[in-house]
C-alpha cells in the first residue's frame, strides 16, 4: 500500500526525470468482461480516461452504458473544486448499493481526487466496498491493480514521487477527428489557491521528437486537428536539456502540416514573443487562445501567487491582438478570493471591459486543503459572491455574444465533428477561433473543414449554412 503524501508532493528537486517504456499488459482474467467509466474535469482528464480504456479495452473488455451492467466501474476523479468531490462521493453512493447485489464487481477511483491524503484516507475508512485507489503517475499499472483485486486483494497505490514520463502509450481515442497530445506533466507554479501541482506533479517535458512523432502518426490516421496538452504548456522544455521551449515544440509541430492545431492551458507568466511570432506565422495554428486572468486585481493576483500583475497581463494582451491576426482570447476568473473586496472585483470588471474575451470560465473561490489559500482568512458571505459572480457573468456573455454577432454574414472554416445535439438535421463543428457553430449539411462533411456562412448568432453559439448549397 502506497498513500499520498502532501509533503512529499510539495517536493521539488533538480532531479532528471526517468524516461520510460509503456510496460506491456500481460495476459488477465477479464475476457468479454464489461468496464463502465466515468471521467470528472478537465482535458488531463479525459485523455487520461482515454489511456484508462486502452487498458481495460486491451485486457478484453468492453464499455457499457449503465453502471449496473458493469464488472468493472472506473471513476477518473477532479480535485479543482468541491461540488467535483461532492459528485464523486454522491455517485460512491449508488455504488454502494451495487456491490451488495453483485459483490464481485471491481471498483477503482484513480485521477486527481486519489492524489489528496484527506480523500484517499476517507475512501478507506467509509468507502471499503472501494478495491483500487490509484493516482496520475501510474494509470499504466491500472491492469495489474484489476489481476490482484481478484484475487481479494485491495490495492491502494499513489505516489507522490516527482515522477517520470511513460512514452508510446496507448489510447482509445475518443475521436477520430480531433486528438489530445500530452506534451508536459505536472505544475511548479504553486498557485496558492489551486491543488494541481500536488496531485500532478512536477513539470516534465516530453521530448521534442516524440511529441512531432505521434502528431505525425496521427495525421496519416486522418486526424484533422490536434490539441497540445498540458497544465501549462507554455512552460514546455524548462526542464530539459536540449534549449528548445514551447515555440519551438509548436513550430516543429506546425511542419508536419496537419490541417489545424491548439493547445491549452497557457500561464501568462511564461507566454514569450516568440510564441506570439510563431502562432502568427503559420496558418494551420489556429487563433485561439485560453489565457487565465484570474483577478484583475494586483492586490489578489499577488495573494495567489500568479507572478503577473494586471498591467503586465493587459499588455500581453494587447500584443497577441495587435500581431496574431483575428485572435480570439478566452479567461479563466476565480470570484470571492479570500479577502477580496468589492473595490478588487471592480479590478476584475475593468481588465474584462478592456480586453472583452470572447468567453470565459468563471467561479467562486474553492478552498482545497492543503493548499495556502484554504489558510486565509474568507469573511465575504456566499451571497455576495453569487452577487458578483452574476454581475461578471453578464459581462462575459455580452462581450461573448457580441463576438458571434460580428461574425454574421461572414464566410469562416470550421472543423464539423458529429451530428448537433439541438437539431439531427444539423451537424457541430468549431471555427478556427474555437466557436461552436450548428451547420445545415450532409453526415459526409463530418472530419471535415469547410466553408460556413454564419446566419445567426446567440452568446454561446453560432448557426450557419454551407457555402456551396447557398442560392443567391
Amino acid at each position: 500500500m502506497n498513500l499520498p503524501n502532501l509533503k512529499e508532493a510539495k517536493k521539488r528537486t533538480n532531479a532528471k526525470v526517468l524516461y520510460k517504456e509503456t510496460p506491456t499488459i500481460k495476459n488477465h482474467s477479464f475476457q468479454n468482461k464489461k468496464y463502465f467509466l466515468r471521467t470528472y474535469g478537465c482535458q488531463m482528464n479525459e485523455h487520461d480516461s482515454e489511456q484508462i480504456e486502452a487498458i481495460l479495452v486491451n485486457l478484453g473488455m468492453s464499455p457499457c452504458d449503465e453502471l449496473t451492467d458493469a464488472d468493472v466501474i472506473v471513476l477518473n476523479t477532479c480535485a479543482i473544486r468541491e461540488n467535483a468531490h461532492d459528485k464523486v462521493f454522491g455517485y460512491l453512493g449508488r455504488i454502494k448499493h451495487l456491490k451488495k447485489e453483485r459483490p464481485e464487481v471491481l471498483v477503482a477511483i484513480g485521477g486527481c481526487m486519489s492524489q489528496e491524503e484527506n480523500v484517499v484516507n476517507e475512501l478507506i475508512k467509509r468507502h471499503p466496498y472501494v478495491n483500487i485507489v490509484f493516482g496520475t503517475h501510474n494509470i499504466h499499472e491500472l491492469a495489474n491493480y484489476l489481476q490482484n483485486a481478484l484475487e481479494n486483494k485491495q490495492e491502494v497505490e499513489v505516489f507522490s514521487e516527482e515522477g517520470c514520463v511513460y512514452e508510446h502509450v496507448s489510447y482509445k481515442r475518443a475521436s477520430n477527428i480531433t486528438a489530445w497530445v500530452n506534451i508536459i506533466y505536472g505544475c511548479d507554479k504553486f498557485c496558492t489557491y489551486c491543488i494541481v501541482p500536488y496531485t500532478r506533479g512536477k513539470e516534465r517535458s516530453r521530448k521534442l521528437e516524440e511529441v512531432v512523432q505521434e502528431v505525425l502518426s496521427l495525421k496519416e490516421q486522418g486526424y484533422q486537428e490536434v490539441t497540445l496538452l498540458g497544465q501549462n504548456v507554455n512552460a514546455y522544455g524548462h526542464d530539459l536539456e536540449e534549449g528548445y521551449e514551447f515555440s519551438d515544440l509548436l513550430e516543429a509541430v506546425a511542419k508536419t502540416n496537419i490541417p489545424r492545431i491548439r493547445f491549452v492551458t497557457s500561464h501568462p507568466w511564461n507566454f514569450t514573443d516568440k510564441m506570439i511570432e510563431v502562432i502568427a506565422q503559420y496558418e494551420n495554428i489556429m487563433p485561439y487562445i485560453h489565457l487565465p486572468l484570474q483577478s484583475g486585481s494586483d492586490r489578489i493576483l499577488k495573494l495567489m501567487g500568479r507572478r503577473y500583475t494586471k498591467e503586465e497581463y493587459l499588455a500581453l494582451y494587447k500584443k497577441m491582438k495587435e500581431r496574431i491576426p483575428n485572435v480570439a482570447i478566452t479567461t479563466d476568473i476565480i470570484v470571492g478570493f479570500p479577502g477580496e473586496t468589492e473595490e478588487d472585483f471592480l479590478d476584475t470588471l475593468e481588465v474584462v471591459d478592456a480586453c472583452q474575451f470572447d468567453g470565459a470560465y468563471t467561479f467562486i473561490f474553492s478552498p482545497r486543503e492543503g493548499t495556502p489559500a484554504a489558510k486565509m482568512v474568507d469573511s465575504t458571505p456566499l451571497e455576495e459572491k453569487e452577487e458578483r459572480l452574476h454581475r461578471l457573468n453578464e459581462k462575459i456573455n455580452s462581450y461573448s455574444k457580441m463576438h458571434n454577432e460580428r461574425l454574421v454574414g461572414k464566410v469562416v472554416p470550421v472543423l464539423l465533428l458529429g451530428p448537433s445535439e439541438k437539431d439531427k438535421d444539423f451537424l457541430y463543428g468549431y471555427t478556427d477561433t474555437m466557436k461552436l457553430v450548428n451547420v445545415k449539411a450532409p453526415t459526409s462533411d463530418i472530419g471535415k473543414i469547410i466553408d460556413v456562412l454564419i446566419t445567426d448568432a446567440k452568446s454561446f453559439s453560432l448557426d450557419g449554412q454551407k457555402k456551396e448549397s447557398i442560392t443567391m
